[in-house]
């Protein structure tokens, strides 16, 4: 018994010495699960499938379902195109609406529920996105992005497309803010929400008018439902006549014939993501208190609609409502909430009261929905070792079972580690939690070269989630250390530890990043002190060249699409709500705030090898930024290396450049401490 135990043990071991380690093309190997559906019957879920095809520099994405019940395995249900996504069964379950380009552009199609018989059933010259049954099948609602004096007249939209292509002229004229957004400048177009029937025919517009319906989401997520006797459309729209300032959406109702809209919501903060109820008397929504401020807390809030009777359930949840789904019955609610690093579903009554934990774990846990009898919830799950599958379990607890198991065989050849976290007190004696991920095959009395991965936002955190752009088991395998702070400003710990960046972004969330680092060299025997390296993006990329200008005890760093220069930051940005809430005011108000806080104002300190990573296409974090803080390491001579992507925003996105970006990542890295 002994002999066979150690025999079982001694194999298990080289099995996982043989694994590889996890680079770049194992990160891309992976099948990006997203979006599942149940169907109204509660016997499939649908999904999609997105893989990655380096060699053509695309990810094509396909429907697929699964089995709810039966352990039966997942299939592709489509074929054609590259861009399948958005399956929404119709209420009699017979069929699931998709957009899908495989006719040459972005169209709302339908097809039975194994996938057969594809139909087309929008053909607009500005193409369609984001369908929703309506609750009784006749029509399907979705947002097109139309000339305001058009609507839905497809003839007129196609008429001013197609003298838009034609002119000579490329020049842009603007009179007003917002005129650019992430990646794309503001056109004359504006998103709109159409309505057609399922068996196709002429489109109607439902918000017409120069405001785009919905707006950018704060929140993510639809910003749009449809009632369940589909008779009314509720939808977010920013009214504000600077929209560019202010994050005051409010929630609107309309017919589905169209007619005058109406407002419902008078919050002074975002409204974001309405819900109707399953029996249509509710709707619900999450949103913000504070005028301007994207990342106040986010309430999961209730309309009676019958009375107007409005309800804040979670006012007494010092955490953020992130995603929420209704209970068949009408009689509760499911949300997500992330704490510490997790993200756990929790379930509420539709009268307040005491909140139930659903499921958790040390994971990610989102898209939930429950089957039409309230037994069986489904939802993705994610770590920061494995990613987004699929899972159901009862509402009431109990293991879970996968239902999809795409990756398993790919990811069976690599060496994965699990996070690890720890505490330290950080600025003003405020925890400070932590995860790091050891390389493979970790040896705890070898000497490691060490990299802090500081986080974006800077209102973001670092968790047991999968990421494909700052992925800590490719860096990991590269042989280092990763160490992910959660400092001051990060979610998961209540809001006043978000709070208490505002107006302070190299101050305590600095100084928890450097007790961390000291904790890393008197507590981590196996890290080297001496090799220690630190990168980041958006308000990491700040935070590094925060880093620059303050401390020397980095060997190497790495900032991407990092904010350089306070003052030109505001003044080429898009979302001008941010920096106004952030620094309490605009440049010339606050010179010397801005001043202060500029990692351009302490340049002359400048000394540790940079790389600087930046998008062209970055509106978000212009890419000025980049150059600006590349002059002035090259005009001091620091060590330094400047990478641009003239086709990406804010972020890598397109296959190739990703591999790229991993490659001179990690290179850089390994020039200054893994020097011979």
């Amino acid at each position: 018994m002994v002999r066979t135990i150690l025999l079982l043990l001694v194999t298990s071991a080289l099995l996982v010495a043989q694994r590889k380690p996890f680079d770049v093309d194992g990160l891309l190997s992976l099948k990006r699960v997203s979006d599942p559906e149940i169907s109204p019957d509660g016997k499939w879920v649908a999904f999609t499938v997105q893989t990655v095809d380096v060699a053509a520099n695309k990810k094509p994405t396909q429907v697929w379902i699964v089995p709810l019940e039966g352990g039966g395995a997942a299939r592709q249900i489509t074929h054609d195109g590259e861009a399948n996504s958005r399956p929404r069964w119709s209420p009699d379950g017979k069929r699931i609406s998709y957009i899908s380009d495989r006719s040459g552009s972005s169209q709302i199609w339908l097809m039975d529920a194994d996938g057969g018989n594809p139909r087309q059933v929008t053909n607009l010259a500005t193409e369609a996105d984001g369908q929703l049954f309506s609750g009784d099948g006749k029509n399907l609602v979705f947002t097109s992005s139309v000339y305001p004096e058009c609507g839905a007249d497809n003839a007129c939209n196609q008429k001013q497309l197609d003298a838009d292509k034609s002119s000579k002229v490329k020049a842009r004229i603007y009179t007003e803010l917002l005129y650019r957004h992430w990646t794309a400048w503001q056109t004359r177009r504006r998103s709109h929400l159409l309505v057609v029937g399922v068996d196709g025919g002429a489109p109607r517009d439902l918000t017409p008018g120069t405001r785009d319906v919905p707006p950018f989401s704060l929140g993510g997520g639809d910003d749009y439902d449809v009632a369940p006797d589909g008779q009314e459309v509720c939808y977010v729209m920013n009214a504000e006549a600077v929209p560019a300032t202010s994050t005051n959406s409010d929630l609107y109702v309309v017919s589905i014939a169209g007619g005058t809209p109406r407002k419902i919501t008078i919050t002074p903060g975002g409204d974001s993501n309405p819900r109707y109820s399953p029996d249509g008397k509710y709707i619900a929504w999450r949103a913000q208190q504070r005028a301007g401020y994207e990342s106040d807390r986010w309430r999961l809030m209730t309309l009676e609609r019958g009375t107007g009777k409005v309800v804040n359930l979670t006012e007494n949840l010092d955490r953020w409502v992130n995603s929420f789904a209704w209970h068949p019955d009408s009689t509760s609610l499911f949300f997500t909430t992330n704490d510490r690093g997790r993200q756990a579903i929790q379930v509420i009554p539709l009268t307040g009261g005491a909140v139930r934990m659903a499921a958790s774990g040390d994971n990610e846990l989102d898209d939930m929905q429950l089957t039409r009898n309230g037994k069986t919830m489904v939802y993705t799950q994610q770590s920061g070792a494995a990613p987004v599958e699929i899972y159901r379990a009862s509402n009431t607890g109990g293991a879970a079972v996968p239902l999809t198991h795409l990756n398993e065989q790919a990811l069976a050849g690599y060496q994965m580690t699990p996070l690890e976290e720890f505490w330290v007190d950080g600025a003003d004696g405020a925890k400070v939690q932590s995860f790091v991920v050891k390389p493979p095959n970790f040896d705890p009395g070898r000497k490691y070269p060490v990299l802090m991965l500081i986080h974006g936002g800077p209102q973001g955190f670092w968790g047991h989630a999968w990421t494909y752009r700052w992925n800590a088991q490719v860096f990991a395998a590269a042989g280092y250390v990763v160490v992910m702070p959660n400092p001051r400003g990060s979610t998961g710990y209540g809001q006043k530890f978000v709070d208490e960046i505002n107006q302070d972004w190299g101050g305590r969330a600095f100084d928890d990043l450097m007790a961390v680092a000291d904790y890393v060299v008197a507590d981590m025997p196996y890290a080297d002190a001496s090799r220690m390296t630190a990168a980041g993006g958006s308000y990491g990329g700040y935070m590094v060249d925060w880093i620059l200008g303050h401390t020397q005890r980095f060997k190497a760093l790495i900032a991407h699409a990092g904010v350089y220069d306070l003052t030109s930051e505001f003044g080429a940005t898009e979302e001008l709500w941010f920096p106004l809430w952030e620094f309490g005011g605009t440049p010339w108000d606050k010179p010397e705030d801005y001043a202060k806080w500029s990692p351009s104002s302490y340049a002359k300190d400048f000394k540790t090898p940079t790389l600087v990573i930046h998008g062209e296409l970055d509106f978000r974090v212009p890419y000025n930024q980049g150059l600006e803080l590349f002059t002035a390491l090259q005009m001091q001579k620091v060590p330094s290396k400047l990478l641009i992507f003239p086709d990406e925003g804010h972020w890598v996105m397109k296959p190739q450049n990703t591999v790229l970006w991993y490659k001179t990542f990690i290179e850089w890295l390994d020039s200054w401490v893994k020097k011979q």
